[in-house]
């Protein structure tokens, strides 16, 4: 099983989704958003190696963890190598968030040649869609950095082939 690139882990995020979660931010992004929250997530050549094994340890090891969440970086980067710790994850019971600069529209686009980018999105409950904005920045909506972002519904989104607000509880 191939290693994951990564930027860094919380093993108790408690702002990267409803609930205390595990936070897995990959490492590598092809965007350049201004007011990044984490620049040093950027280079695809930085950052560390951790296999599903090592992430599903530190998951397992606190039962109150309600779900683990994707950011980065740019998850769909590497989306092949996030499948199987989605697929675990999805088994175990725990939800799973996604953040990422794509849009689901370009994540649908890119789904159609690319079966990772399918099958990971089709792994998520809720993703956090949109390139961060600087013109946009807010710390008044929830769980995301910019107005432009949305809160989707992963399922019904997929469902209905286009986004459905996720409707925060």
């Amino acid at each position: 099983m191939s290693k994951i690139r990564l930027f860094g882990v919380v093993n108790d995020s408690i702002v990267d989704g409803p609930g205390l979660r595990l936070a897995v931010f990959v490492q590598g992004c092809p965007f350049d958003c201004p007011g990044c929250h984490n620049p040093q997530s950027r280079d695809f050549n930085g950052g560390y190696e951790s296999s599903v094994v090592e992430l599903l340890e530190q998951l397992d090891k606190n039962p109150l963890i309600k779900g683990i969440t994707l950011s980065g970086g740019e998850p769909f980067c590497q989306a092949v190598r996030l499948v199987p710790l989605a697929k675990e994850v999805r088994r175990r019971g725990k939800d799973i968030w996604c953040f990422s600069g794509y849009t689901f529209e370009e994540l649908l686009d890119m789904s159609v040649s690319d079966s990772g980018v399918h099958e990971l999105l089709s792994l998520l409950d809720v993703l956090v869609d949109g390139r961060f904005d600087f013109t946009a920045r807010t710390l008044a909506l929830p769980y995301r950095g910019s107005g432009n972002q949305r809160i989707l519904d992963v399922p019904l989104s997929l469902e209905q082939a286009a986004p459905v607000e996720h409707i925060i509880n």
